[in-house]
């Protein structure tokens, strides 16, 4: 009968059964008062011991959390409404508000065989008063004691289900709450494999190229002031590019080299600049129909050439790069082509970021690789020892973009005989 340890549902039928034994045993007292007989004065002190005895339960913390003082209190109220069930007849309808009572604090067949008894004590009572057995004497207290049993355990079994249903949503929402978390941290995860990727094939390449030009220039100084004037004229330009991918990364745009340009026209300016840069022959060739590609594939080819020509030129000591972009109808191929030193490509350890062109220890192939298996594509390398590097790149085209063909900047570029 402790109210803190009540639901609210609880709360309000503990009240309601206050509010009951309240009026039931006003309503017993004011009968005996009214009938003026000798036994009114014990029906008025047995009342109102009832009341004291009962009102003791919400005021004692233990009752209602400890079993032995729960019992202890039920005794005692049990034994007031038998003196007062004696006493008048009137008591029988204090068995009902008592049935609520043991079945709310009682464990389930304790809380069964004190309704039990207390039906018998209304029947007897009952009988007692009457002077004779009667089965109707039977009948108002055992269907009272059935009805409260019912209302009782229907809504404990409720209760059951609600807090079921409570603790699967609670379970529901936590899992929710964890897969959002691991969704985050492999989106945290991802975009930080990307932007390696990209700082990699940008501004990483980029800057070991401007070493390249200035150990160049270092070098020509001071017996040859034109050609180190080159040098640096070169790795100023290389450095305006790597602050324009810079730049790109903050606004999250395509290459720099993409601006304004079709794939063809970017893969040829890509291709003049590292010639530029590297001092490195580099023919570039469109081959089929060039066709609206996903906004997602230009950029991807974009960073394998650039990648694969740096290779071909910081690692592979390549004298020449080929560089050949194919529209087949249902594909879209890029080849990078040079006659460096090669390497072996079998010996490169799976997962290993290696490098196109014999070089270790960079992201290289596994960063080109993870672009095109990004997109659904295939990346391919050959090369041996002595015999330079093929990198292939493969795209899917979907058929909703192979539309009639546009023209590409720059139209196809001679290439003189491949390695």
């Amino acid at each position: 009968m402790n109210p803190r340890a009540l639901t609210p549902v609880l709360r309000v039928v503990n009240r309601c059964l206050h509010l009951l034994v309240a009026g039931l045993l006003a309503l017993a007292a004011a009968r005996a008062l009214a009938g003026g007989g000798p036994g009114a004065p014990g029906v008025l002190l047995a009342a109102v011991g009832f009341g004291a005895v009962y009102a003791a339960g919400p005021l004692t913390p233990a009752v209602g959390r400890r079993r032995g003082a729960t019992a202890l209190w039920l005794a005692a109220v049990g034994a007031v409404w038998l003196v007062l069930l004696v006493l008048t007849k009137d008591a029988l309808w204090l068995a009902f508000p008592l049935y609520f009572v043991e079945l709310h604090l009682l464990p389930r067949r304790p809380a069964l065989a004190a309704v039990l008894a207390t039906a018998l004590a209304a029947a007897g009572a009952f009988a007692l008063h009457q002077g004779a057995v009667q089965p109707a004497a039977f009948i108002g207290p055992v269907l009272g004691g059935a009805v409260a049993t019912a209302t009782v355990l229907g809504y404990q079994a409720l209760y059951r289900e609600s807090e079921e249903r409570r603790r699967l949503i609670d379970e529901l929402t936590a899992a929710r709450a964890d897969l959002a978390a691991a969704d985050h941290a492999a989106g945290v995860l991802a975009e930080r494999e990307r932007l390696a990727r990209e700082i990699h094939d940008t501004l990483a390449q980029g800057l070991s190229s401007i070493q390249l030009l200035l150990r160049a220039a270092e070098r020509a100084l001071p017996a040859d002031p034109e050609a180190a004037g080159r040098h640096v004229r070169v790795a100023r330009e290389a450095a305006q590019d790597n602050l324009a991918e810079a730049r790109r990364f903050v606004r999250a745009l395509a290459p720099p080299v993409l601006d304004d340009l079709p794939l063809a026209g970017a893969l040829e300016r890509l291709c003049a600049t590292a010639a530029d840069r590297y001092g490195l022959p580099v023919h570039f060739t469109l081959s089929g129909d060039a066709v609206p590609l996903p906004a997602a594939y230009e950029p991807a080819l974009v960073r394998v050439a650039q990648s694969a020509l740096a290779n071909a030129a910081q690692h592979a000591g390549a004298g020449r790069v080929e560089v050949t972009l194919s529209y087949m109808g249902s594909e879209v191929a890029l080849d990078v082509v040079d006659d460096g030193a090669g390497f072996d490509p079998a010996a490169v350890p799976a997962g290993r970021g290696s490098t196109a062109g014999g070089g270790t220890g960079g992201f290289g192939l596994a960063a080109m690789r993870a672009r095109m298996h990004a997109l659904g594509g295939t990346l391919t390398v050959e090369s041996a020892a002595g015999r330079g590097t093929a990198v292939a790149a493969q795209l899917a085209v979907p058929t909703d973009t192979a539309v009639p063909a546009v023209p590409a900047a720059g139209g196809r570029v001679p290439v003189e005989d491949r390695p």
